[in-house]
């Protein structure tokens, strides 16, 4: 056990409660104790959700546990069905909850209430978030869904989506929008926005789609076998993607329908001369094993960019990972420990990150763009607009999204270039208020700041940043501008200085340029 202030996936209990809280009239009674009664905030102030999880604690306090806890827990059992009435409720225990070992699932079917009430094991010190979500739908499917007549028109259920999931709310807009161009009706989309008699009626699609393989592989797979519904394999992130899955979904419904591609302006983007400044950029990808396949794809194929490294950490899709590493040639980073992530992204120096809320963070300190391609993720990536990754719109939205951190990163480099510039200098007003400079700013004062060395720590050495040298680095672009740094300062400890001037900066640049 390690003590961490980050972890990109909660208990499997978590994972439960994103399919209940995407669903409807489906309750999830959770033994555990007082302390585990978070949902509220993950769903109502990072989702900004309008309503509460449909969540029911015993929350237990240590005074309990020499008592009946098991009592405990069947009375919030009887008080969710009587004051909420849902079609189903799901039982479990959160990981503090397993260790007393109370069996929810055995102790509500002694209740006999009069709907399914369907267990949950998930082991909370073996597993992790996407499986308890995975595991929570492929329960409710099993206890659930049966053979059915076929729908008679093509159909197909869309599977996988999740309350907290990442853009899930645009991605299945956009799909179903592209499912209906090509005459398909959508049967049930689950688990987000169904209710327990919609999963009963899964059977009647004739094949499924699989938009998050993470949360909806295992109940695909289980359709697949008992209701011979295949299901798509290819995840439409990217316009490649998307023109793959689209031949993937006629194949499998037989349609022919034309399909209007010219809301798709990524393709032209990209390729226009605006963007060519963005080729060549090399990019490190980190997320769950789903968003950093496709994003490589873009990145390489669509974006023009050189993946410098990629991972994961769901280590459920490790082989996945390690296989695409392998054919863009870099070495796959497999972890959930973002103090490894950190240490991996210093050390490679890319231009640009791909990643989570916590690969932000990193970028921050170390001054490097991010863009934000996979969960997990903090409130700024629910946005209230339509904001979809799947589809041709989602291809619009990951080029604006990946190419607005390069581009506002190359304008803050122009203005430190220029910052002495009467135009651009701190001490200058807005450029909107024309000749109208503000008082007290006369002239040009150069920050005392400026006027200091810096002293900075390399390899347990010390070397000295002279002002000038420091100012010098400064008009070196943003993107190579911490590569540039390290090189020079393992140049002057290799050389044994004790500062670092200018000429110091270009000599490590001839030295390395041989």
């Amino acid at each position: 056990m390690k003590l961490t202030v980050w972890t990109y996936e909660g208990p499997p209990h978590v994972g439960a409660m994103r399919v209940a809280t995407g669903m409807k009239k489906l309750h999830y009674v959770l033994h555990a104790p007082q302390g585990d009664t978070y949902a509220d905030l993950l769903f109502t102030m990072i989702e900004r959700r309008d309503h509460r999880p449909p969540v029911t604690y015993t929350t237990f306090q240590a005074r309990d546990l020499g008592a009946d806890t098991a009592g405990l827990f069947k009375k919030a059992c009887q008080d969710a069905y009587d004051r909420f009435q849902p079609e189903a409720i799901i039982v479990g225990a959160s990981c503090t909850a397993e260790l007393i070992q109370d069996d929810p699932g055995g102790l509500a079917e002694t209740m006999g209430l009069p709907i399914p009430v369907i267990p949950l094991e998930l082991p909370s010190y073996q597993r992790k978030e996407n499986f308890g979500a995975d595991e929570t739908f492929f329960q409710l499917v099993k206890h659930l869904a049966k053979p059915q007549a076929k729908t008679e028109r093509v159909s197909c259920n869309i599977i996988g989506p999740t309350a907290l999931g990442f853009r899930h709310r645009d991605d299945v807009a956009e799909i179903t929008n592209l499912l209906f161009e090509l005459g398909i009706e959508v049967n049930v989309t689950a688990p987000m926005g169904a209710t327990p008699s919609d999963i009963a009626q899964m059977g009647k699609a004739h094949f499924n789609v699989l938009l998050y393989p993470e949360t909806g592989e295992t109940a695909a797979r289980y359709c697949e076998k008992e209701f011979d519904q295949p299901y798509t394999k290819i995840v439409p992130i990217g316009a490649g993607a998307t023109h793959d899955f689209i031949t993937e979904v006629r194949a499998l419904s037989g349609s022919t329908a034309p399909l209007d591609s010219q809301a798709l302006r990524q393709t032209w983007w990209s390729r226009s001369v605006d963007s060519t400044y963005l080729t060549g950029k090399r990019v490190f990808i980190f997320g769950d094993g789903t968003h950093v396949k496709a994003a490589a794809r873009i990145a390489r194929d669509e974006m023009g960019f050189e993946v410098a490294g990629l991972g994961c950490y769901n280590r459920e899709y490790a082989r996945d990972i390690r296989t695409i590493a392998k054919e863009f040639g870099v070495e796959a980073l497999i972890t959930d420990d973002y103090l490894l992530v950190e240490k991996t992204i210093e050390a490679l120096q890319p231009e640009m990150i791909l990643g989570t809320q916590m690969e932000r963070h990193i970028g921050k300190r170390l001054g490097i763009p991010c863009a934000v391609i996979s969960a997990p993720v903090h409130v700024q990536d629910f946005p209230a607009r339509y904001s979809p990754q799947m589809g041709f719109e989602g291809a619009n939205v990951i080029f604006d999204t990946w190419i607005h951190p390069l581009v506002m990163g190359l304008e803050e480099h122009l203005l430190h270039m220029f910052r002495e510039d009467f135009e651009f200098n701190d001490a200058a007003g807005p450029s909107h208020h024309g000749g109208h400079q503000p008082s007290g700013t006369a002239s040009v004062q150069v920050p005392a700041a400026q006027e200091q060395s810096l002293a900075l720590s390399t390899g347990g050495d010390v070397a000295i940043w002279l002002a000038e040298a420091e100012k010098e680095l400064k008009k070196i672009p943003f993107f190579v501008r911490g590569k540039a740094r390290r090189n020079t300062e393992t140049y002057a400890t290799s050389q044994g200085l004790s500062e670092i001037s200018v000429d110091t900066l270009y000599e490590a640049k001839a030295f390395y340029a041989r």
